[in-house]
C-alpha cells in the first residue's frame, strides 16, 4: 500500500527520478520550454516554480540551493540574470503546460512545458 506517498513514480527508481527532474528544470530554465510527457510535466512544474520563486531573490543563500539542485553554472546564472528578475512582480504561475499530441510509439500523452514569459 501507498499511503501518504505523493508524487508519481514514472516507472524509474528515486535517483532516476531526481536525476532526470534536474535535467529537466535546467533545459526548461535554458530554453523556455521543452516537450515531454504530461505526467512528467505536472510532477515538473512544483519544482521550477520553486527555482523561479528562488531566483526572484538574488542572494548568496539562494545561490547556493539553486546551484545545488541543478548543477550548473550557466543554469544558475541564467535563472537569476534572465529568468528570475522576469517574475519577480508575478505571485506565482510561473509555467504553462499545453497538451499537444499522442506519441505514435507508446500513445503517451505529449505536452509542452513552457515559460509563461519568456526571457
Amino acid at each position: 500500500m501507498r499511503h501518504r506517498k505523493a508524487g508519481r513514480r514514472l516507472g524509474r527508481n528515486q535517483s532516476h527520478r531526481k536525476a532526470m527532474f534536474r535535467n529537466m528544470a535546467s533545459s526548461l530554465l535554458i530554453h523556455g520550454r521543452i516537450e515531454t510527457t504530461v505526467e512528467k510535466a505536472k510532477e515538473l512544474r512544483p519544482i521550477v516554480e520553486k527555482l523561479i520563486t528562488l531566483g526572484g531573490e538574488d542572494n548568496v543563500p539562494a545561490r547556493r540551493k539553486a546551484a545545488a539542485y541543478l548543477r550548473g553554472k550557466e543554469t544558475v546564472q541564467r535563472l537569476f540574470d534572465d529568468v528570475g528578475p522576469l517574475f519577480v512582480d508575478r505571485p506565482g504561475g510561473y509555467t504553462r503546460i499545453l497538451q499537444t499530441r499522442i506519441r505514435p510509439g507508446d500513445a503517451a500523452r505529449m505536452a509542452i512545458l513552457e515559460l509563461v514569459e519568456q526571457p
